[in-house]
């Protein structure tokens, strides 16, 4: 672009400072050679960003690519992980179903059902990693917890609202069915 102004220049002064028809054939044929040094610039220019605009393409391509192929490996690292948990919880139920066969663990009550998930069989799981093991714990204290919870008025770690949800629909009887299940376990 710098040569074509210089160009321009050449010819405007030339034709300004020159007289006759010499200064206007020249003129002409500056005009020419500085339009077509504009158009070989502007084809330069556009070939350029049509390259440029090629590799930002291709390198955009490229990118999607490693990220679709990282979020693969995430999503068959978190359904190995969800697997394995799902092995783990159903081992734990295979040993408390032995455990209630032969006699040596108390009956698990209907309502506890919706705890296993995250608590595990016996009460022996730390929510989601959060929360403290609930198996054992003094049946008054898990009573008061989880009306506490089902009331709205306790959030441990987070988890209120979620144990809320949880704990919604248990009637008394239930919560104490539970309770006592929960303290009956060492």
């Amino acid at each position: 672009m710098k040569r074509t102004t210089f160009f321009s220049l050449v010819a405007a002064t030339l034709l300004f400072t020159a007289c006759g028809e010499e200064t206007k054939k020249a003129s002409a044929e500056a005009t020419a050679s500085v339009t077509e040094a504009v158009k070989e610039d502007s084809a330069e220019a556009v070939e350029a960003a049509k390259a440029e605009a090629s590799e930002v393409a291709e390198e955009t391509e490229e990118k999607s690519e490693a990220i679709a192929a990282a979020a693969a490996e995430k999503a068959e690292a978190a359904k190995a992980a969800v697997a394995s948990q799902v092995a783990e919880t159903a081992s734990a139920v295979e040993e408390k179903a032995e455990e209630v066969v032969a006699g040596t663990a108390p009956e698990m009550p209907a309502a506890y059902g919706k705890c296993v998930g995250c608590h595990g069989s016996d009460g022996k799981t730390k929510a989601l990693g959060k929360s403290a093991v609930i198996a054992g714990q003094d049946k008054a204290a898990l009573v008061t917890s989880m009306k506490e919870y089902q009331a709205g008025t306790k959030n441990v770690a987070g988890m209120g609202m979620l144990m809320k949800g949880q704990v919604a629909t248990m009637s008394d009887e239930d919560i104490e069915a539970v309770a006592e299940y929960l303290s009956a376990i060492k």
